[in-house]
């Protein structure tokens, strides 16, 4: 089976671009091909990566609900919606050279997430033994790890800026992972965008207090704001980064 590699913590602390990143590492060093699967029903990890992607996990939901009262979305006549949904889900990975990219999106209007967030679910157990490994962007927060949806992950990669509240928000998802009894191999926080790529003590105090595991710490880098406002993919960032440095210097200490 593909290990699942789980990327979550606290909204605006870069966990998509690091994500974005780690992905490329592994298929650069042979790692491919890997599962990419941005769990965000904000999804923008496409744009990190920059691909293109034609159909999201939400939008299938939306085609399966309005199948019988909108023509746009008309089931082919003597096929389930089970059926169908089977045939559409191939649809909703995009293939590249070293990765698949799946997004589970967003649902329109009102809705709830739970049926997508089962397609995502279901998908990760379907598709991990086609890949080495399976890298999950989780939304902000801790909804998918409360629901259970990605149990068997071997590596969680916690992400926090320098902010105590973002390595509390980091401290209270390791938490929930021992609540659930999920026992990945490997549980650990990087500490994104710190100032020269320096942490101050109280940021120390807080990570100490949390009980979390340091794997390392990433420099702000004006490129990546840059590259972002410019609408250029992260991973076109040069190969002298200090982001790229820092990221493959954690990475390769992690063992993957």
């Amino acid at each position: 089976m593909g290990h699942i590699i789980a990327v979550a913590g606290k909204g605006g602390v870069g966990k998509t671009t690091l994500c974005g990143l780690l992905i490329q590492y592994l298929c650069e060093n042979g790692k491919g091909p890997v599962l990419a699967v941005d769990a965000d029903a904000n999804s923008n990890l496409n744009e990190v990566l920059g691909v293109e992607v034609d159909v999201t996990l939400g939008q299938l939901r939306e085609e399966i609900e309005r199948s019988g009262s909108d023509s746009r979305y008309q089931i082919p006549a003597g096929m389930t919606k089970q059926t169908y949904l089977e045939m559409r889900l191939t649809d909703a990975v995009a293939e590249e050279d070293n990765f698949d990219l799946m997004v589970m999106g967003r649902t329109q209007g009102q809705g709830c997430y739970c049926f997508v967030n089962g397609l995502v679910q279901t998908q990760i157990q379907r598709l991990q033994s086609r890949y080495p490994y399976v890298v999950v962007d989780n939304e902000a927060g801790m909804e998918h790890i409360s629901r259970g949806l990605i149990p068997t992950m071997e590596t969680a990669i916690l992400v926090s800026d320098c902010s105590r509240r973002g390595v509390q928000a980091a401290g209270r998802i390791a938490g929930l992972m021992k609540e659930l009894n999920f026992k990945p191999r490997k549980v650990g926080l990087i500490v994104n965008r710190a100032p020269e790529g320096k942490l101050d003590a109280g940021t120390l105090e807080e990570i100490q207090k949390q009980e979390l595991e340091l794997l390392g710490v990433v420099p702000q880098d004006e490129q990546v704001y840059r590259f972002d406002c410019d609408g250029k993919p992260t991973v076109q960032l040069p190969a002298d980064s200090p982001v790229r440095t820092a990221l493959k210097e954690i990475i390769q200490k992690l063992e993957l």
